[in-house]
């Protein structure tokens, strides 16, 4: 048996950046083989291992062959006689098909090191088209390492094209699409994956609802500054849709609940936002209220900043919205206040309280 390191890590190392992940190729092994060695076997469709001290994942040479449409349509075949060029071969990207042996050499069959130095994100072989994940993929690599000058290959972006006309790309899973979504709005340059997805014909299939435009990507690209949460970033990409279409695109990707909720409210509440430095005492409130910011001012929080960023990074009436939250929400109602009073009795006399208190707010605000 022979260990290679292979992947992500070796493309880390050779562009400096730091190493968080590695994985390893075992090639002249049998799934005995690796049990006998203490390896504990956790993979579900191809053998993969963790090893028995540091619990890096090893995984058996192996090729794929295509079986049927879609990302699930493969078969794996793996065996002591797949060899690591073989197992290379199937994977994405040149940059990605590298490897080092346990002596440190580099294993570079097809090209991975002069495409780092050229910045370019190169299809492996004319296989790339069997797996329309890849389409995806490659954008988030686009996205990752758009600072550092990378670009997709012309020939690779002509085989992404060719995978939407021929239908591959709209057999991807909604559950697929959102988990390489969600990665790429963690990167530097989120706005990046929806460049290229819609350069190569794929935004409209997989997200028709995501009408992609110079005021999305400002947005996002906004947003990136202003904070480091995914929901955040994706509320400010999705809220400058209305509010039906948000609900179909988070239906359609299915969303986790705290993406949908900002991004619903973004859409609903961005614009009184804006101006609510015009709105009275009651409309304040009423706006605090649709927000539920008094009671979980955290992700209003978040709300402003995603509104924000649809505004180019700034929000005009921030500081009236943070203070009138803050403000609000210390108001309470004395016993003598209560007496007699029973239920909406109750939530009226809190809420002319509270409007006294955000008129007493506005006042000191003109006069400072």
């Amino acid at each position: 048996m022979q260990v290679y390191l292979v992947g992500g890590a070796v493309r880390d190392e050779l562009l400096g950046l730091p190493v968080t992940e590695r994985d390893w190729v075992a090639v002249g092994a049998t799934p005995l083989d690796m049990e006998r060695d203490g390896f504990r076997p956790v993979g579900r469709e191809f053998p993969v291992f963790l090893h028995p001290q540091t619990c890096e994942e090893y995984a058996l040479a192996r090729q794929e062959r295509k079986t049927g449409p879609g990302y699930r349509g493969f078969e794996t075949q793996y065996s002591p006689q797949v060899t690591l060029e073989e197992d290379l071969l199937r994977r994405d990207l040149t940059i990605n098909a590298m490897a080092r042996d346990l002596d440190g050499t580099l294993i570079d069959p097809y090209g991975g090191r002069e495409d780092l130095r050229i910045r370019q994100l190169r299809h492996v072989s004319p296989a790339f088209v069997e797996d329309p994940v890849r389409v995806l993929r490659v954008a988030r690599f686009a996205a990752r390492f758009a600072e550092l000058g990378f670009q997709v290959a012309p020939e690779t972006l002509a085989l992404m094209q060719a995978m939407v006309v021929n239908g591959e790309v709209a057999a991807l899973v909604p559950e697929r699409v959102w988990r390489e979504m969600e990665r790429a709005l963690n990167e530097s340059r989120p706005e990046v994956f929806f460049d290229t997805l819609q350069d190569c014909g794929a935004l409209e299939v997989v997200m028709p609802e995501l009408h992609w435009q110079a005021a999305d990507r400002d947005a996002l690209r906004a947003a990136v500054t202003l904070s480091r949460e995914g929901n955040v970033r994706f509320a400010a990409l999705a809220g400058g849709s209305s509010e039906s279409a948000v609900e179909a695109l988070c239906e359609r990707l299915r969303a986790p609940n705290p993406y949908r909720e900002l991004a619903l409210m973004c859409a609903r509440l961005k614009d009184r936002i804006e101006a609510a430095n015009t709105l009275d005492d009651a409309g304040l409130l009423e706006l605090l209220d649709s927000a539920d910011a008094l009671r979980r001012p955290e992700r209003f929080e978040r709300l402003l900043r995603a509104c924000a960023a649809r505004g180019g990074g700034m929000l005009t009436a921030e500081e009236l919205l943070r203070a009138a939250t803050a403000v609000a929400a210390e108001v309470t109602l004395e016993p003598e206040h209560m007496a007699g009073l029973r239920g909406s009795g109750i939530a009226a006399a809190l809420r002319r309280a509270r409007i006294e208190r955000l008129a007493r707010l506005q006042r000191e605000r003109r006069r400072s």
